[in-house]
């Protein structure tokens, strides 16, 4: 019998046999055969992948740039050389470990050692080579999400181009005929490739540097996984009934703040490569959608929002001006996108007495730690978590993270959007929790 966090945490009251379902869960892992609607599907295990866990966010130097570089969440800009007039940029497809918070790291495939792969930025109007080199143990390509350029680049597999095979390296060549948010990803069996985490950003910035500007850019992908507990590679055969939703493959508290000083334009972009559609809502501050993967939106056809739904295969980049002091949440609006852990095969337990079972189980398996859950509602679950409930190899709890007043009880998508007064000039770095003016927060009458 398949287990997985569905299993993990249903039948209302569930049982913690940490024990015994790491040690099925692993043998899973290692056996990687699993079906799926009677269809056998073998999963490729990363027995050596290149370690690469998540950097801290670089902030790119503005030494001799003409535009405000992204801040990858997470991740990295890839850097590039001059030759023959072109930018030229190096993409290695391979194996990866991403770390997606502390205690969990995960099999992926991404670029140059991390999943997503680094954020390629240039310049409205630049001739650009990118050659990418295909260290996976299948074939690739690459397509460049939103870009307009040639047919023969457009990197789709046995249509535009031949596979690239393991151990080939494919030139691709265009001229960047417009500025805006873009990605790129596989289009060579995408359900494998993208489950896995083959994706990244692609950002354009205008040649005219004074249009579009802002003070803080930031940009990140929306990625969904099915890693069962006790795993470590995800299943790419899985359609909806992923437990591990992410920003940049990273879930809460594992990922970057955005951190802004009070009076700062900022923009977020956003990409969805996940199987579903994403509310994304922002607290504290009205924003405006201000450009797509289709080109930047006219002021007179903008208006403000506090959630965009971003669906899938869509990429959105909203605006704002920072004016309001304080750690502001920052996250995906469907509930179960914010916890770790969730599935659609847990019975409704609430209201239900279990004090009589739990001595039962108890007593019959003694060997266990048996814990009912769900009478009085999931915020249980984050007590157990802080009381050091035993969970399975490399799994983390369904919510998590801490925040100055306790528990926050959320993780996944889910972020925070930090905004300080007083902040030397370009000091971005992390300022700890907001400390709220006297009498300022709500109390307890």
């Amino acid at each position: 019998m398949k287990h997985d966090r569905r299993d993990f945490l249903g039948l209302g009251a569930v049982l913690l046999a940490s024990s015994a379902l790491a040690k099925t869960s692993q043998a899973q892992e290692h056996n990687h055969d699993f079906h799926t609607n009677g269809v056998k599907r073998q999963l490729t295990l990363v027995k050596n992948p290149k370690r690469v866990l998540s950097p801290s966010t670089v902030i790119t130097p503005r030494k001799g740039k003409k535009y405000n570089p992204v801040v990858t969440l997470n991740g990295w800009t890839l850097p590039y050389e001059m030759k023959d007039g072109a930018k030229e940029f190096h993409l290695i497809a391979e194996p990866v470990v991403r770390e997606f918070a502390p205690g969990m790291v995960v099999n992926c495939w991404g670029y140059n050692g991390t999943s997503p792969g680094p954020t390629i930025e240039a310049v409205e109007g630049d001739f650009v080579r990118i050659i990418v080199t295909n260290h996976l143990p299948e074939h690739t390509t690459i397509h460049w999400h939103g870009l307009i350029i040639p047919n023969g680049m457009d990197g789709v597999g046995g249509l535009t181009q031949p596979q690239i095979a393991p151990g080939e390296s494919f030139v691709y060549e265009f001229v960047l005929r417009q500025s805006g948010t873009f990605m790129y990803h596989p289009h060579a069996d995408e359900m494998v490739q993208m489950a896995m985490g083959s994706m990244g950003m692609f950002i354009v910035h205008p040649k005219n540097a004074s249009e579009h500007k802002v003070d803080r850019d930031f940009c990140f992908l929306l990625a969904s996984y099915d890693v069962a507990p006790g795993t470590y590679t995800p299943n790419p055969s899985t359609m909806t009934e992923f437990n591990i939703w992410s920003f940049n493959s990273r879930v809460f508290p594992g990922i970057d703040s955005m951190n802004v000083r009070v009076g700062d334009r900022v923009r977020i972009r956003v990409g969805n490569l996940t199987m579903t559609n994403h509310p994304i809502h922002m607290h504290g501050h009205p924003f405006e959608v201000t450009c797509t993967d289709g080109g930047w939106v006219q002021k007179s056809a903008r208006w403000p929002e506090v959630t965009i739904d971003i669906g899938v295969g869509q990429m959105r980049a909203i605006e704002f001006v920072a004016t309001e002091e304080g750690d502001w949440s920052f996250h995906c609006h469907k509930s179960h996108h914010t916890m770790g852990a969730m599935g659609h095969s847990i019975p409704n337990m609430i209201g239900v007495k279990q004090d009589d079972l739990s001595e039962k189980i108890g007593n019959l398996m003694p060997d266990y730690m048996y814990m009912p859950m769900g009478k009085n509602g999931m915020a249980e679950m984050q007590d157990m978590a802080e009381m050091g409930m035993a969970l399975p190899e490399n799994t983390l709890p369904m919510m998590m993270g801490q925040g100055p007043f306790g528990p926050i009880e959320m993780g996944g998508m889910f972020t925070l959007v930090k905004v300080r007064r007083n902040k030397p000039k370009d000091d971005y770095s992390d300022s700890g929790w907001y400390h709220h003016p006297h009498n300022s927060v709500a109390r307890k009458v």
